[in-house]
């Protein structure tokens, strides 16, 4: 039999189910409503970034693991947003952190924003150009000295220049 508490827990559950779902496949990022000094229009990005870029950067996706070319390089220099050229981190700080994307203990100062991402069920701290509003990635506390953080990018979204 059916009662009213039962009745109103699975309707309370399906509705969490359904409101996750709906932020786990979003395609619009969450921060779009916020303003950023570099503005285009969705069909000049379109225009502007290669494909894959344009998945990350603008929609919040994430390149697979170990592809990026960026993993392996080891020279001095400065990584910067592929949307906008503002530089985000130094090579001092990057370092290897087996998880198969670029990774940094910290962003260059006023480089990045960062925004609570509540997608795929669970909270994380989500990294944009501040320029830009461009999506790099995410940030985690589990990062070596003297930080503490772990600035995980995704490597399209950037782009290197020896010094």
């Amino acid at each position: 039999m059916m009662s009213r508490r039962n009745i109103l827990l699975g309707a309370g559950a399906i509705t969490a189910a359904v409101a996750g779902l709906r932020g786990m496949f979003s395609s619009a990022p969450a921060h779009a409503a916020r303003s950023y000094e570099i503005t285009r229009t969705d069909a000049e990005w379109k225009a502007a970034l290669r494909p894959d870029q344009y998945r990350v950067l603008r929609q919040a996706g994430t390149e697979t693991p170990h592809s990026s070319p960026l993993n392996k390089e080891k020279r001095a220099g400065v990584y910067s947003c592929a949307g906008c050229a503002l530089p985000l981190f130094s090579s001092t700080t990057k370092y290897d952190s087996r998880t198969g994307w670029p990774s940094f203990w910290q962003a260059m100062d006023k480089a990045v924003v960062e925004e609570t991402d509540t997608t795929l069920f669970m909270k994380r701290v989500e990294v944009l150009c501040r320029r830009c509003g461009g999506h790099l990635g995410h940030v985690f506390d589990d990062g070596p000295k003297p930080t503490g953080l772990r600035y995980c990018m995704n490597g399209v979204s950037l782009n290197f220049k020896a010094a």
